[in-house]
Protein backbone atom coordinates (compact mmCIF):
# COMPACT_ATOMS: atom_id res chain seq x y z
CA UNK A 1 0.00 0.00 0.00
CA UNK A 2 1.43 3.51 -1.17
CA UNK A 3 1.71 5.12 2.48
CA UNK A 4 2.46 8.36 1.75
CA UNK A 5 -1.01 8.65 0.02
CA UNK A 6 -2.11 6.63 3.13
CA UNK A 7 -1.25 9.68 5.87
CA UNK A 8 -2.47 11.84 3.50
CA UNK A 9 -5.90 9.92 3.55
CA UNK A 10 -5.77 9.75 7.49
CA UNK A 11 -4.94 13.39 7.63
CA UNK A 12 -8.08 14.67 5.75
CA UNK A 13 -10.66 11.86 8.03
CA UNK A 14 -8.64 13.42 10.97
CA UNK A 15 -9.70 16.93 10.24
CA UNK A 16 -13.05 16.14 8.68
CA UNK A 17 -13.98 14.06 12.07
CA UNK A 18 -12.48 15.93 14.63
CA UNK A 19 -14.37 19.27 12.92
CA UNK A 20 -17.67 17.77 12.16
CA UNK A 21 -17.88 16.13 15.41
CA UNK A 22 -16.72 19.17 17.82
CA UNK A 23 -14.07 17.36 19.03
CA UNK A 24 -10.45 18.01 20.50
CA UNK A 25 -7.08 16.27 19.88
CA UNK A 26 -6.31 17.03 16.19
CA UNK A 27 -2.75 18.21 16.36
CA UNK A 28 -1.88 15.03 18.41
CA UNK A 29 -3.86 12.77 16.25
CA UNK A 30 -1.85 14.43 12.76
CA UNK A 31 1.35 14.12 14.30
CA UNK A 32 1.10 10.26 14.41
CA UNK A 33 -0.67 9.96 10.76
CA UNK A 34 2.89 8.43 9.20
CA UNK A 35 3.51 6.04 12.26
CA UNK A 36 0.19 4.45 11.99
CA UNK A 37 0.16 4.61 7.94
CA UNK A 38 3.44 2.31 7.80
CA UNK A 39 2.77 0.15 10.29
CA UNK A 40 -0.48 -0.51 8.84
CA UNK A 41 0.41 -0.21 5.09
CA UNK A 42 4.11 -2.44 5.38
CA UNK A 43 4.54 -3.53 8.92
CA UNK A 44 1.73 -5.38 10.65
CA UNK A 45 0.55 -9.09 9.68
CA UNK A 46 -3.21 -9.14 10.42
CA UNK A 47 -6.53 -9.94 8.58
CA UNK A 48 -9.17 -7.41 8.39
CA UNK A 49 -11.94 -9.92 7.75
CA UNK A 50 -10.69 -11.90 10.83
CA UNK A 51 -10.00 -9.10 13.65
CA UNK A 52 -9.31 -11.38 16.35
CA UNK A 53 -7.10 -13.89 14.08
CA UNK A 54 -4.87 -15.18 16.44
CA UNK A 55 -1.57 -14.94 14.78
CA UNK A 56 -2.24 -11.31 14.05
CA UNK A 57 0.06 -8.47 15.20
CA UNK A 58 -1.29 -6.44 18.10
CA UNK A 59 -1.73 -2.70 17.76
CA UNK A 60 -2.87 -0.59 21.14
CA UNK A 61 -2.83 3.09 21.20
CA UNK A 62 -1.69 4.23 24.38
CA UNK A 63 -2.60 7.54 23.70
CA UNK A 64 -5.84 6.94 23.47
CA UNK A 65 -6.98 10.49 22.67
CA UNK A 66 -5.81 10.59 19.23
CA UNK A 67 -8.29 8.08 18.65
CA UNK A 68 -9.60 9.53 15.36
CA UNK A 69 -6.22 8.98 13.65
CA UNK A 70 -6.39 4.83 14.54
CA UNK A 71 -9.81 5.07 13.71
CA UNK A 72 -9.19 6.35 10.03
CA UNK A 73 -6.25 3.98 9.56
CA UNK A 74 -8.55 1.09 10.04
CA UNK A 75 -11.34 2.32 7.86
CA UNK A 76 -8.68 2.77 5.21
CA UNK A 77 -7.44 -0.51 5.81
CA UNK A 78 -10.78 -1.80 5.49
CA UNK A 79 -11.43 -3.38 8.80
CA UNK A 80 -14.94 -1.21 8.35
CA UNK A 81 -16.41 0.77 5.67
CA UNK A 82 -15.26 5.10 5.37
CA UNK A 83 -18.25 6.14 5.63
CA UNK A 84 -18.55 4.83 9.48
CA UNK A 85 -16.05 7.89 10.36
CA UNK A 86 -18.71 10.70 9.33
CA UNK A 87 -20.35 8.80 13.00
CA UNK A 88 -17.27 10.09 15.26
CA UNK A 89 -17.73 11.90 18.54
CA UNK A 90 -21.91 11.87 17.59
CA UNK A 91 -24.30 10.12 20.12
CA UNK A 92 -24.75 6.56 20.16
CA UNK A 93 -21.41 6.26 17.85
CA UNK A 94 -19.03 3.41 18.24
CA UNK A 95 -16.28 5.90 17.16
CA UNK A 96 -15.81 8.02 20.54
CA UNK A 97 -13.35 10.45 21.26
CA UNK A 98 -10.97 8.64 22.74
CA UNK A 99 -10.37 4.91 21.21
CA UNK A 100 -12.67 2.06 22.26
CA UNK A 101 -12.89 -1.07 21.00
CA UNK A 102 -16.41 -1.70 22.01
CA UNK A 103 -17.94 -2.41 18.74
CA UNK A 104 -14.60 -1.24 16.46
CA UNK A 105 -13.02 -3.88 14.95
CA UNK A 106 -9.41 -4.22 14.64
CA UNK A 107 -9.27 -1.67 18.00
CA UNK A 108 -7.76 -3.91 20.51
CA UNK A 109 -7.86 -1.76 23.84
CA UNK A 110 -9.56 0.90 25.03
CA UNK A 111 -7.79 3.77 26.08
CA UNK A 112 -7.87 7.52 27.06
CA UNK A 113 -6.47 7.20 30.91
CA UNK A 114 -2.69 7.79 30.10
CA UNK A 115 -0.31 4.98 30.93
CA UNK A 116 -2.48 2.26 30.91
CA UNK A 117 -1.41 1.06 27.26
CA UNK A 118 2.39 -0.22 27.31
CA UNK A 119 1.44 -2.05 30.61
CA UNK A 120 -1.53 -3.86 28.74
CA UNK A 121 0.83 -4.54 25.65
CA UNK A 122 2.90 -6.18 27.82
CA UNK A 123 0.90 -8.37 29.21
CA UNK A 124 -0.07 -9.47 25.34
CA UNK A 125 3.64 -9.83 24.67
CA UNK A 126 4.11 -11.87 27.28
CA UNK A 127 1.30 -14.40 26.41
CA UNK A 128 2.06 -14.18 22.77
CA UNK A 129 5.49 -15.57 24.31
CA UNK A 130 4.22 -17.77 26.61
CA UNK A 131 1.82 -19.32 23.57
CA UNK A 132 4.41 -19.97 20.93
CA UNK A 133 3.63 -17.06 18.80
CA UNK A 134 5.18 -14.96 16.69
CA UNK A 135 2.93 -12.25 16.78
CA UNK A 136 4.33 -8.92 17.37
CA UNK A 137 2.89 -6.10 19.63
CA UNK A 138 2.98 -2.72 19.32
CA UNK A 139 2.34 0.05 21.62
CA UNK A 140 1.86 3.58 20.16
CA UNK A 141 2.76 6.13 22.99
CA UNK A 142 2.75 10.13 23.62
CA UNK A 143 5.93 11.93 25.10
CA UNK A 144 3.65 13.61 27.95
CA UNK A 145 2.87 10.24 28.60
CA UNK A 146 5.66 9.09 29.77
CA UNK A 147 5.41 11.27 33.13
CA UNK A 148 3.19 8.37 34.13
CA UNK A 149 5.33 5.95 36.43
CA UNK A 150 2.55 2.89 35.13
CA UNK A 151 5.32 3.38 31.98
CA UNK A 152 8.15 2.89 33.78
CA UNK A 153 7.19 -0.08 35.43
CA UNK A 154 6.24 -1.94 32.80
CA UNK A 155 9.80 -1.14 31.05
CA UNK A 156 11.11 -2.79 34.00
CA UNK A 157 8.79 -6.18 33.99
CA UNK A 158 8.99 -5.74 29.82
CA UNK A 159 13.10 -6.09 29.67
CA UNK A 160 13.56 -8.56 32.90
CA UNK A 161 11.14 -10.57 30.96
CA UNK A 162 12.85 -10.47 27.91
CA UNK A 163 10.00 -9.35 25.66
CA UNK A 164 11.38 -8.99 22.55
CA UNK A 165 8.25 -9.09 20.50
CA UNK A 166 6.92 -5.89 21.79
CA UNK A 167 7.91 -2.92 20.44
CA UNK A 168 6.89 0.93 22.05
CA UNK A 169 6.75 3.83 19.84
CA UNK A 170 6.77 7.00 20.94
CA UNK A 171 5.49 9.85 19.41
CA UNK A 172 7.55 12.36 20.16
CA UNK A 173 6.47 15.58 19.05
CA UNK A 174 7.94 17.56 22.36
CA UNK A 175 4.38 19.46 23.25
CA UNK A 176 1.88 17.70 26.19
CA UNK A 177 -1.83 19.30 26.40
CA UNK A 178 -0.54 22.88 28.01
CA UNK A 179 2.86 23.31 27.64
CA UNK A 180 6.10 21.65 26.00
CA UNK A 181 7.35 19.02 27.82
CA UNK A 182 10.56 20.38 28.82
CA UNK A 183 9.03 22.80 30.34
CA UNK A 184 6.57 20.42 31.79
CA UNK A 185 8.60 17.88 33.14
CA UNK A 186 11.37 17.01 31.14
CA UNK A 187 12.45 13.54 29.66
CA UNK A 188 16.08 14.06 28.23
CA UNK A 189 18.09 11.93 28.32
CA UNK A 190 15.19 10.00 27.27
CA UNK A 191 16.98 7.27 24.95
CA UNK A 192 19.08 6.65 27.89
CA UNK A 193 16.47 6.00 30.52
CA UNK A 194 14.67 3.59 27.98
CA UNK A 195 18.49 2.17 27.44
CA UNK A 196 18.89 1.56 31.40
CA UNK A 197 15.73 0.10 32.07
CA UNK A 198 17.30 -2.47 29.83
CA UNK A 199 15.35 -1.82 26.17
CA UNK A 200 17.23 -1.40 22.64
CA UNK A 201 16.31 2.06 21.64
CA UNK A 202 16.14 3.16 18.09
CA UNK A 203 15.39 7.05 17.07
CA UNK A 204 14.19 7.96 13.78
CA UNK A 205 12.41 10.98 12.01
CA UNK A 206 8.56 9.89 12.28
CA UNK A 207 7.14 11.29 9.48
CA UNK A 208 9.76 9.58 7.20
CA UNK A 209 8.29 6.72 6.00
CA UNK A 210 11.47 4.51 4.59
CA UNK A 211 12.81 4.89 8.59
CA UNK A 212 10.05 4.37 10.23
CA UNK A 213 9.55 1.15 8.17
CA UNK A 214 13.24 0.43 9.06
CA UNK A 215 13.27 0.96 12.90
CA UNK A 216 9.54 -0.91 12.74
CA UNK A 217 11.27 -4.18 10.70
CA UNK A 218 14.61 -3.61 11.82
CA UNK A 219 15.69 -7.85 13.15
CA UNK A 220 16.90 -7.74 16.59
CA UNK A 221 19.05 -10.46 15.64
CA UNK A 222 19.20 -12.58 18.46
CA UNK A 223 18.48 -9.67 21.00
CA UNK A 224 16.19 -10.63 23.22
CA UNK A 225 15.43 -6.99 24.76
CA UNK A 226 12.16 -5.41 24.05
CA UNK A 227 12.59 -2.41 21.54
CA UNK A 228 11.53 1.07 21.49
CA UNK A 229 11.31 3.71 18.88
CA UNK A 230 11.50 7.35 19.69
CA UNK A 231 9.72 8.54 16.70
CA UNK A 232 10.50 12.39 16.52
CA UNK A 233 7.50 14.27 15.21
CA UNK A 234 5.43 17.40 14.59
CA UNK A 235 2.14 18.19 16.31
CA UNK A 236 -0.12 19.40 14.12
CA UNK A 237 1.86 17.91 11.27
CA UNK A 238 0.66 18.84 7.67
CA UNK A 239 -0.83 21.89 8.15
CA UNK A 240 1.40 24.51 8.61
CA UNK A 241 -0.70 26.79 11.27
CA UNK A 242 -1.11 24.07 13.60
CA UNK A 243 2.01 23.04 13.72
CA UNK A 244 4.07 23.45 16.90
CA UNK A 245 0.99 25.34 18.41
CA UNK A 246 -0.01 24.20 22.10
CA UNK A 247 -3.44 25.37 21.28
CA UNK A 248 -4.36 22.71 18.74
CA UNK A 249 -3.86 20.20 21.51
CA UNK A 250 -7.74 21.10 22.33
CA UNK A 251 -8.83 23.33 19.55
CA UNK A 252 -11.38 22.39 16.94
CA UNK A 253 -11.04 23.79 13.29
CA UNK A 254 -13.93 24.89 11.76
CA UNK A 255 -15.18 27.36 9.43
CA UNK A 256 -12.31 28.98 7.64
CA UNK A 257 -9.44 27.51 9.66
CA UNK A 258 -10.76 24.25 8.52
CA UNK A 259 -11.32 25.09 4.83
CA UNK A 260 -7.70 26.42 4.92
CA UNK A 261 -6.28 23.05 6.59
CA UNK A 262 -8.08 21.39 3.99
CA UNK A 263 -6.58 22.82 1.55
CA UNK A 264 -2.79 22.00 2.47
CA UNK A 265 -3.88 18.97 2.95
CA UNK A 266 -5.25 18.38 -0.44
CA UNK A 267 -2.01 20.31 -1.91
CA UNK A 268 -0.67 18.34 -5.13
CA UNK A 269 -3.83 16.38 -5.74
CA UNK A 270 -6.54 16.87 -8.53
Amino acid sequence: MPTLALARRIRRHVLTMTSSGGSSHVASALSMADIVAVLYGRVLAFDRTRPSWPDRDRVILSKGHAGACMYAALAESGFFPIEKLATHYQDGSDLSGHVSHKGVPGVEFSTGSLGHGLPVATGMALACKADGRRSRVFVILSDGECDEGTIWEAALFASHHQLSPLVAIVDYNKIQSLDLVSNTLALEPFADKWKSFGWRVIECDGHDHEALESALTEPASGDARPTVVLAHTTKGKGVSFMENQVVWHYRTARGAEFAAAMAELSEGEE
